[in-house]
This record gives structure tokens, C-alpha cells and sequence, in this order.
């Protein structure tokens, strides 16, 4: 896909991984549909910065939990640019244990319905426009969550209903790819530990011992968390040049899912 001139909706955008993701797709020339929520203190440097980049974007508050305001921000940004070709699909709520303790209602509930229902219902949203654009590409961005939920050095990390909605999403990756083909791409973007979620730069890793830390790395066989401009090469991958990719899963963890142990030695055997 040629990107200069496209449009793309980039959920998550004012922090972290759907902001870095944003500023490089503005960097290659798409226009741009951008939400916000929280972190409103953070809301003057994202306009200042995507508007360094000289791009047509929207930037817009949106409470992705209410399906009608989803639908009227995306009508919105289609009206505007006249088209959506793409669709960065990061939303997400995870509570880590070490953070929240023991489950309540609400944050089991607030973490089911950002991480998987409102993807579902932005899809659908935008799933006209994309269909009509007949060239177009849909991320879901997940996490590993969904296939090692709470265990091992993750344990203090990932909690039930976050892995349980990360898995839902892969779900939803080969049923709207189905859905989409062949004028929509779909694939999903699972991800390890990676600065500003689940690693550095969140309140959870900071509560973490250099011990709990330390085995995360280790059971990583890359030997590190992974970095923002991990994920915008694998964006960008898949958005430019993986046109015959549809109902995929990367996974993108340096590793951590395969564990840390390494290959033994090949005996000598007895024959």
C-alpha cells in the first residue's frame, strides 16, 4: 500500500505506543483520526507535536466505551478526509496485579470493555469506509496476555480479564478477516513487554523488584523489553508491505512466549 494521501484512525493516541504509531504514519503522508480519553495532561503535547508534522488530522475525545460516540467519531473523520483506509485498532485497560490486588467488578468489567468490545464496535463503525476504500488494513493491537494470562514472571503483570479479552481479540482477528476479504486486511499485533506498556515508563514496573524484573528479561530470549520503533517497523510492515497477509498473528515479544530456556546439547546418542 502506497501510504501518502491514505487516512487512518489511530485509537489511543495521545501517549505511548498509538501516539509513536500516529507520528509515523503522519511521517509517511496519511492523514490522520485520532482519540484521546485520559491523560489529559498530556493533551497540549499531542497536538503540539502532530501538528509539528504538517499532516491534516483530527484529534477528538472519545469515550470508546460508548458505541455512539465511536460511530460519531468515525463518521466524523471520514466526513473530513473523505475516506478510511486504515485502522489502528489500540485500545486497551489492563490492570497488573501488583498495581490493582485482588479483582473487583469494575475493573474486571472496565477491562473486558476496552480491551475487546470496543474494538469490536470500532470495527464495525469504520468497516464501510474500509470496505470501500478497497485497499485498506486493520491492526488489532493485543498482547501476550491472551496466550500466557497470569503466569510465570507475568504473574504480577497480566491479570485474568485482560488475558481473557487479549485472547478474544485473536477471535476477532480471523472473523473480520473473513469478514473483510479481499478489500480488508486484517491482522493482529500481539505484543511482549514493551516501554510504556507493561515495561518502562508505567506505574506497574515500577512497583516491580529488580528481581521480578530482572526474570522477565531473562525469560525473554532476546534479553530485553521491546521499544516503540519495534512496533512501528511491524506497523509499518504490515501496513505497506505485506499485501498478501490477512487473519495473521505476529507476535512481537522478543521471544518471551517461547520462554527462557535454551536448546540442549545434541547428545552422542548410542548407535
Amino acid at each position: 500500500m502506497e501510504l501518502n494521501g491514505k487516512v487512518a484512525i489511530v485509537l489511543g493516541g495521545i501517549k505511548g505506543i498509538g501516539k509513536a504509531i500516529g507520528l509515523a504514519l503522519a511521517d509517511q503522508g496519511v492523514r490522520l483520526g485520532l482519540t484521546w480519553y485520559d491523560w489529559e495532561e498530556s493533551h497540549e503535547d499531542m497536538q503540539r507535536d502532530f501538528d509539528r508534522t504538517g499532516t491534516p488530522h483530527l484529534i477528538e475525545k472519545v469515550d470508546l466505551r460508548n458505541s455512539d460516540a465511536i460511530s460519531s467519531f468515525v463518521e466524523k473523520t471520514a466526513k473530513r478526509f473523505g475516506r478510511i483506509d486504515i485502522l489502528i485498532n489500540n485500545i486497551e485497560r489492563g490492570g497488573w496485579p501488583v498495581v490493582h490486588g485482588p479483582y473487583t467488578e469494575e475493573q474486571w468489567d472496565l477491562e473486558m470493555v476496552t480491551t475487546l468490545r470496543a474494538k469490536r464496535w470500532v470495527f464495525d463503525a469504520a468497516y464501510p469506509y474500509l470496505k470501500a476504500a478497497g485497499d485498506a488494513c486493520v491492526i488489532n493491537v493485543s498482547s501476550i496476555a491472551g496466550m500466557v494470562g497470569r503466569s510465570g514472571p507475568a504473574s504480577p503483570v497480566f491479570n485474568e480479564a485482560y488475558s481473557a479479552a487479549n485472547r478474544g481479540v485473536s477471535l476477532l482477528t480471523e472473523t473480520w478477516a473473513r469478514l473483510g476479504a479481499p478489500e480488508i486486511r486484517v491482522n493482529e499485533l500481539m505484543l511482549g513487554f514493551f516501554e510504556t506498556r507493561h515495561a518502562e515508563g508505567t506505574r506497574g514496573w515500577g512497583l516491580l523488584s529488580d528481581t521480578q524484573k530482572q526474570a522477565i528479561t531473562d525469560h525473554t530470549l532476546l534479553g530485553r523489553t521491546g521499544r516503540k520503533d519495534d512496533i512501528i517497523r511491524a506497523v509499518l510492515f504490515i501496513v505497506k508491505d505485506a499485501p498478501f497477509m490477512t487473519g495473521s498473528r505476529i507476535r512481537l515479544d522478543g521471544g518471551y512466549v517461547l520462554g527462557g530456556d535454551r536448546v540442549g546439547v545434541m547428545p552422542e546418542g548410542v548407535l
